[in-house]
């Protein structure tokens, strides 16, 4: 099995090579074919993931499956219908391999472009979410990169339907290398990946915060992603309490199993004793179990018609419960809520309601996340919404790639000169030539072109 592993993946890096050559209008096509292959088997691919879905629901009531991973495993034809739509939208872009992002001349003669290019294989290891698959299948085909996708045991049969069913769509565009992507399906070979650090150049992991930490601690592969889904919304004294209702309850309520959640509520003290009984009334409605500091527990105790109240402790500031529970914190100001957020979240995804323009201006300079919002749900957060077409994921790295993931995060650059036999020696000793760091206004592509009709 390990030898299987190895050659496929050595299959995949080889095909990369040739995959990030491969012209726009191929790539289009293949996508094309991607998306109406979905729509053409749908019925499959339900069925698939019904036999997924039973199988999970066993695992929940065994506690070896969390409820929410099981929301997320769920494919019917709304989930299908984004699917195709996240292709459709990756179609539409401009081919972004090879686009020039800067170019100088360092002397007549001699000029340097910065290029646009893959970053070679990508890993893809995910759990329950067999939409991932399309996502970056997607991503990865229009930026040229080469995938090995490894889903969890969980969502076995719907991964199998969809990647079998969108690899045979993509076999008729012939420019496309053989083997530019794979399905690993057992859990033994997700160590196996991990060791491939010759071949792999970037893993993504999406998952649950325990998985993307075991990815992270357990490779020399680079990572892109993030553990914890820690995310906030502050309601400030200065704040519309009817938006301030809507995008906490969105934020929370929409759908709760997903890492742009809130996960805490912050309230300002002035606005609390109005706005907690207004928004705990919607929270029961909708079966939101509420862990409240002694100050907000005060307030919403006393409404007794609200049926799951608790005294929130130390750990819950720092928990991702994807799930229809929420913690509740009141601030003496818009610094100390500051300062929670940036010692309890995860620098994913944080917002502010408010009416205060410098208070909203503060709070986007000092929260240290990928996401920032004003007046806007957190559940924003997303490539799609984005305007990415899909995402790869969502990272609250530093380096390369932040925030919602799309295309951009799976493409680096070269360095092109384009020299008439210029040598470093009459640039340096006793009277150096001198450089003259031009900008230039034609990309290589252009310049190609100029080159190749003299």
């Amino acid at each position: 099995m390990t030898q299987d592993i190895i050659t496929k993946v050595k299959t995949a890096s080889k095909a990369s090579i040739a995959l990030a050559s491969v012209p726009g209008p191929a790539k289009d096509e293949a996508l094309r074919a991607m998306a109406s292959a979905l729509d053409v088997n749908r019925e499959k691919i339900i069925s698939a993931n019904n036999r997924d879905i039973e199988a999970g629901e066993k695992l929940v009531e065994q506690g070896k499956l969390s409820s929410s991973l099981l929301k997320r495993l769920k494919v019917d034809d709304i989930k299908l219908n984004a699917m195709i739509a996240g292709i459709n939208d990756v179609l539409k872009f401009e081919d972004p391999v090879g686009k020039t992002i800067s170019a100088l001349e360092l002397d007549s003669g001699l000029e340097l472009y910065q290029v646009s290019c893959p970053i070679g294989l990508i890993g893809v290891i995910f759990e329950s979410r067999p939409d991932v698959v399309p996502q970056i299948m997607a991503l990865c085909l229009k930026s040229g990169n080469s995938t090995i996708f490894k889903g969890g045991s969980e969502a076995a049969h719907s991964n199998r339907a969809i990647f079998d069913i969108l690899a045979d769509a993509i076999e008729n565009t012939p420019e496309l290398p053989e083997g530019a992507f794979a399905l690993m399906e057992t859990r033994e070979e997700v160590n196996e990946i991990l060791k491939l650090d010759e071949y792999i150049s970037l893993i993504i992991p999406r998952g649950s915060n325990e998985f993307v930490k075991y990815i992270q601690d357990n490779t020399r592969i680079p990572v892109l992603g993030h553990a914890d889904g820690i995310c906030h919304v502050y309601v400030d004294s200065a704040a519309d309490l009817s938006k301030a209702i809507d995008v906490c309850y969105d934020s929370k309520v929409q759908y709760a199993a997903v890492c742009n959640a809130m996960e805490t509520m912050l309230v300002h003290r002035d606005i609390a004793g109005e706005f907690l009984p207004e928004i705990g009334q919607k929270y029961n409605d909708a079966g939101v179990e509420l862990r409240c500091c002694d100050r907000s527990f005060e307030i919403l105790k006393k409404m007794g018609f609200l049926k799951a109240v608790l005294r929130a402790t130390e750990e819950d500031w720092k928990t991702e419960y994807n799930d229809l529970i929420l913690s509740i914190k009141i601030m003496d100001s818009l610094d100390e809520a500051i300062e929670h957020i940036n010692k309890y979240g995860s620098h994913h995804t944080d917002a502010i309601v408010t009416e205060n323009r410098d208070s909203a201006s503060k709070f986007i300079n000092f929260v240290d996340s990928s996401s920032v919002m004003w007046n806007a749900s957190t559940r924003f957060a997303d490539g799609f919404r984005y305007g990415k077409g899909a995402e790869v994921g969502i990272s609250t790295n530093k380096i390369h790639a932040r925030g919602p993931v799309g295309m951009e995060g799976l493409l680096i650059y070269k360095y092109v000169i384009l020299g008439s036999g210029n040598k470093v020696a009459d640039y340096a000793g006793e009277n150096p030539r001198p450089f003259t760091h031009k900008k230039l206004n034609y990309s290589l592509a252009g310049r190609m072109r100029m080159d190749g009709a003299k």
